[in-house]
């Protein structure tokens, strides 16, 4: 199957808050190919199929910090403004299982191959961080078999100082004594 955008524009669009990784309503509503209002329509009519660690909405303080980290320009882009220059509202954001659910609720044929593309994100991303873990793991084990080599080595160099100090012995006087 051809995927319709590269996985990896996917991948950039799923961000960490609140210690899940999510994605904003309205990046959901771009890959859809729907607008962000028609998307959040269909959640608000079926918002019982949405508990709160599906999905959630921002507050204020989250949304003042995602526009510190990637910008203004980037987030107008993201949300949706009023004519008199403020956002309506802050955005919704879906966990992976929110996701999913939103294949019950956007039916179109782009809605299921979207969802496809976007679960084999989070997947590939769990992967990647599992990866991380065992990595950080493995060199933390290796730093504390150096740290005890290294005593180790200090103590055979130790060692080897004291063998290599040889006792000086008086020398007889060689010849013929007066």
């Amino acid at each position: 199957m051809k995927e319709i955008i590269p996985i990896e524009r996917v991948e950039q669009r799923i961000l960490l808050i609140r210690g899940q990784k999510v994605m904003l309503d309205r990046d959901l509503a771009r890959l859809y190919g729907i607008g962000t209002r028609d998307l959040n329509k269909a959640v608000s009519r079926n918002l019982d199929r949405f508990p709160s660690d599906f999905m959630f909405q921002l507050t204020k303080s989250e949304y003042d910090n995602l526009k510190f980290q990637f910008g203004t320009s980037r987030l107008k882009s993201q949300i949706a403004t009023s004519s008199w220059g403020g956002t309506r509202k802050t955005p919704r954001v879906f966990t992976e299982q929110g996701i999913a659910m939103l294949s019950s609720v956007l039916r179109s044929q782009r809605a299921i191959q979207m969802n496809i593309l976007i679960m084999r994100a989070f997947v590939k991303l769990r992967t990647l961080l599992a990866t991380h873990k065992e990595l950080a793991q493995k060199f933390k084990e290796l730093e504390s078999r150096v740290d005890t080599h290294d005593t180790e080595i200090q103590a055979i160099c130790k060692v080897i100082k004291r063998m290599l100090v040889v006792e000086q012995k008086p020398r007889k006087k060689i010849g013929f004594v007066v």
